[in-house]
């Protein structure tokens, strides 16, 4: 306006007149002073308004979870990029009509829409997008508005603390990667545009920093109305740090900030965790393309494919743990002893064989050796509570407990079991070829299907397994690989 008024007075001819301030920026800085006092003084505006953001931004995140496309520099070079994106009159209508009737502003509602929009890529339930939004217990969209209108008066209320003084009392991990308190802006533009009316002169303006990002993505929304004063849309502008995203990513981000709004707004009284993120194009990309997963497998079974491999690649290492590793043709061979020393004992086809062992190349070797003699593994994980234990022991009823000198105290009651302890066990004598056992189970379809098992829940031999897995696992013409024996000890 300043300069629209010197412009057109010089044109004339004459110098522009200028009304003098009431107010100069120190008389502000005064009056900000005196208003807020010293935080020293519990009484104090400044005091008070300290300990509410003290309180309000506890415990939020330093850093938000977004889906970048690479990670985050130790520098930030503020390089940006921008996407255009729009929201329809129809939805900005009806954001407009939900607003009204939840006693919130049209920028709260774009506020919570976002924070669900973040939420379910991932960032967690306390968003901060300037002011932080709860999303904790799966709320619906009214009742998220409700407590952003909660959390946004109180801001306002408490907003005179100036943002540098509010970061340096409340003491961030400082970085130079990113900003603190929140990474993430929103922002709607709803004044009436600057324009320069100069005489014989036409002026539009012209963004300087179009391509500097202060925030890791920063939302634009500008508002317009028809003639007739009905919502005719709005205009949006999605600011991104180049150094985390690519553009594809960003306008994807802004496609589903749209869908996620439509969704809400469609039905606000559903939980938020039901409102759709993914294109229709998307979700059938992930249920149909990636999943397309079916092939061909051998009818076979677990032990079958061991000794396959074992044939494949005999020296290869199969086991490892701490300093000892095991090739396949090694543990092949102990396995088989331990599974022909186990058929000796009375184990049979459908018998459940008890292994309590700690992490080990003798677990894997243990579990290998019951499904080889027919059986079925029940894991017990020695760092169990005893009575859990005890009761898994008792509750499976096993023909057999494998397990050694240390874990066998915490058996609890072992005089209906009989208790084999690998370290004082001697398998020489007993032949280290494959019993076969196990293949003529699998032909005959036993019940649990996949050779592993969940806590106190015996694995039996079949080998059903996706393509991936059978891939991994030893399918003729691939590689099982190595594993190593320091998992969880129930068979996980």
């Amino acid at each position: 306006r300043d300069v629209s008024v010197a412009y057109a007075a010089r044109v004339r001819g004459g110098v522009p007149v200028w009304e003098p301030l009431p107010v100069q920026y120190a008389d502000y800085a005064l009056w900000q002073r005196a208003l807020l006092g010293e935080e020293s003084d519990q009484g104090s505006v400044l005091a008070r308004q300290m300990e509410y953001w003290r309180g309000t931004l506890a415990e939020l995140p330093e850093e938000l979870a977004l889906p970048v496309d690479r990670a985050r520099p130790a520098v930030a070079s503020y390089e940006g990029g921008t996407v255009e994106f729009s929201v329809p009159a129809e939805l900005d209508a009806r954001l407009r009509e939900v607003a009204r009737a939840e006693g919130v502003t049209p920028f709260m509602v774009l506020q919570a829409a976002l924070a669900v929009l973040l939420s379910r890529l991932g960032a967690g339930q306390d968003i901060p997008i300037g002011t932080p939004t709860d999303l904790s217990g799966d709320p619906t969209f009214a009742e998220l508005l409700g407590r952003v209108r909660e959390t946004s008066l109180g801001a306002f209320a408490h907003q005179d603390v100036p943002f540098e003084r509010l970061v340096e009392e409340l003491a961030p991990s400082r970085s130079m990667a990113r900003h603190p308190l929140f990474q993430v802006m929103l922002s709607v533009q709803n004044n009436a545009e600057a324009s320069l009316d100069l005489p014989g002169v036409q002026a539009s303006p012209l963004s300087l920093d179009a391509d500097a990002a202060r925030f890791d993505l920063g939302f634009t929304l500008t508002e317009s109305f028809a003639a007739d004063g009905a919502p005719a849309g709005l205009a949006g502008t999605l600011t991104y740090a180049a150094d985390l995203f690519d553009a594809p990513t960003v306008e994807t981000l802004a496609q589903r900030f749209v869908r996620v709004l439509e969704a809400v707004l469609a039905a606000p009284d559903q939980p938020v965790t039901h409102a759709e993120v993914l294109a229709d194009e998307e979700l059938h990309r992930i249920l149909n393309e990636w999943n397309a997963t079916g092939r061909t497998v051998p009818t076979t079974t677990l032990t079958a494919l061991f000794e396959a491999q074992v044939a494949r690649t005999p020296q290869a290492v199969a086991l490892a743990h701490e300093t000892t590793e095991l090739t396949y043709a090694e543990t092949g061979a102990r396995a088989n002893r331990l599974a022909h020393l186990l058929a000796a004992r009375g184990v049979r086809p459908e018998d459940r064989v008890a292994v309590l062992l700690e992490r080990s190349n003798e677990l894997v070797i243990s579990l290998l050796a019951v499904l080889k003699a027919g059986g079925a593994y029940v894991p017990v994980d020695p760092e169990y509570p005893v009575d859990r234990i005890a009761y898994m022991v008792a509750d499976s009823a096993p023909r057999v407990l494998l397990t050694s000198r240390a874990c066998v105290e915490r058996a609890g009651d072992t005089t209906d079991v009989e208790v084999l302890l690998l370290d004082e066990l001697s398998t020489d004598g007993f032949d280290d070829t494959d019993l076969g056992v196990a293949a003529d189970l699998g032909r005959s379809r036993p019940r649990g299907g996949a050779g592993r098992a969940s806590p106190g829940r015996p694995g039996r031999g079949a080998a059903h397994l996706p393509e991936g897995d059978a891939e991994r696992s030893g399918v003729p013409g691939c590689d099982v690989g190595r594993a190593r024996a320091d998992g969880p000890a129930d068979g996980r």
